[in-house]
């Protein structure tokens, strides 16, 4: 099991409880060992950051970015946050709600590559 920030919790939970329409329509894909009997955790944390979806046997990480994602400050903190979960050994991809609202059955196929 990964190190976490248990500081985190309740803001995981939070999150669960208000997942964004484009992390619902992913994680009715992923969920339930759908893909290839994989299972993905949804708003996991890890370390001090809290992932969209997380499958340990992958060790995957999946990130569906907003437009918010796209402002330069952010984006520096996506590519800071990325190389720490690297650090961790784990794959990190990113869709991007346009991805999975428009081409849901290309990202599933993209992150079976990975599986």
């Amino acid at each position: 099991m990964k190190e976490y920030n248990i500081e985190l919790k309740y803001r995981a939970r939070e999150l669960r409880r208000e997942m964004t329409g484009t992390e619902r329509l992913l994680w009715s894909k992923i969920r339930r060992k759908q893909l290839n009997g994989f299972h993905f955790y949804r708003q996991k944390i890890l370390g001090n950051y809290i992932v969209d979806f997380y499958c340990p046997a992958a060790s995957l990480v999946i990130e569906v970015d907003g437009s918010q994602h796209f402002e330069p400050e952010n984006q520096f903190y996506d590519e800071e946050r990325t190389a720490y979960l690297e650090t961790l050994g784990l794959r990190v991809i990113r869709f991007t709600n346009r991805d999975v609202l428009t081409n849901i059955e290309g990202v599933v196929l993209e992150i079976m590559k990975y599986l």
